[in-house]
């Protein structure tokens, strides 16, 4: 069996099975304001790994295009996933045309109480606040500049192929990092089941983007049940993994949220 430090990453396509709630699709919301800034450099070396938990964001598919939340939109990490649209307004520094950029929330831009609100302590409670990569931030508006007015709305998230799970744990402990979430983006409850020999098993919710269960599930296929956090729709992947996955490795499903 790997380990958790495997570098190699299986992805494996399961024959998944699909049960969609109805009418629950998630539509873009309306334009509000909001102020962004970056962190980090041209490299975006900065923005890899999170509070969300996924690590290499060019190998998870999210590359530099990602914001961290105040923790108004973060709500503990339900807020992993989601994705916005935003572009600068108002200020000399953004730049010509007002490009629309599309960003993927990754990671948390925590509270600084020893600065003022609206001098420094940008992420304080309630303010809704994008920390953006500087690859992203420079997008839209002069580096320069520091911290730039914008309009934000969420959108649907588009991606390309099924949810991925990256498998941590022992065989007493799965652990679950999802990934390449479509739709609304967010994932707010989860189940496992492992083959015959389990029912449905309600995963807790860790950190970030995932989710735990304390079982003994090996020697089996999993297969995840998913409801996402805004739209409560649900779906079903079923044998997502053989019956001999391994820990370390990443599984994707052949479905995802529309």
């Amino acid at each position: 069996m790997a380990s958790a430090s495997t570098v190699v990453v299986a992805v494996l396509i399961s024959l998944a099975s699909m049960a969609v709630s109805a009418n629950a699709r998630f539509r873009a919301m309306q334009w509000t304001s909001a102020h962004a800034t970056f962190y980090g450099d041209e490299t975006a070396a900065e923005t890899m790994g999170g509070a969300c938990g996924y690590g290499n964001l060019y190998n998870t598919g999210y590359g530099t295009d990602t914001a961290a939340l105040s923790t108004t939109l973060f709500q503990d990490g339900y807020g992993c996933g989601t994705c916005y649209q935003m572009r600068c307004t108002g200020s000399p520094s953004c730049l010509r045309g007002s490009p629309v950029i599309t960003v993927t929330a990754t990671n948390l831009c925590p509270p600084n109480w020893a600065q003022d609100s609206n001098n420094g302590g940008w992420c304080n409670p309630p303010r809704t606040h994008f920390d953006l990569s500087k690859p992203a931030f420079m997008k839209m508006a002069e580096w320069r500049a520091g911290i730039v007015p914008v309009m934000y709305r969420r959108v649907p998230c588009v991606r390309k192929g099924g949810i991925r799970f990256a498998l941590q744990g022992n065989a007493y402990w799965l652990l679950a990092y999802v990934t390449n979430v479509a739709g609304a983006g967010d994932v707010g409850e989860m189940w496992v089941k492992s083959g015959g020999s389990t029912g449905w098993i309600r995963m807790s919710h860790n950190w970030g983007a995932s989710y735990q269960a304390f079982a003994q599930l090996g020697g089996q296929p999993l297969s995840f049940k998913l409801t996402s956090y805004t739209t409560k729709q649900t779906i079903v992947a079923t044998d997502v993994t053989p019956a001999n996955w391994c820990v370390g490795l990443t599984y994707e499903a052949r479905i995802n949220f529309s």
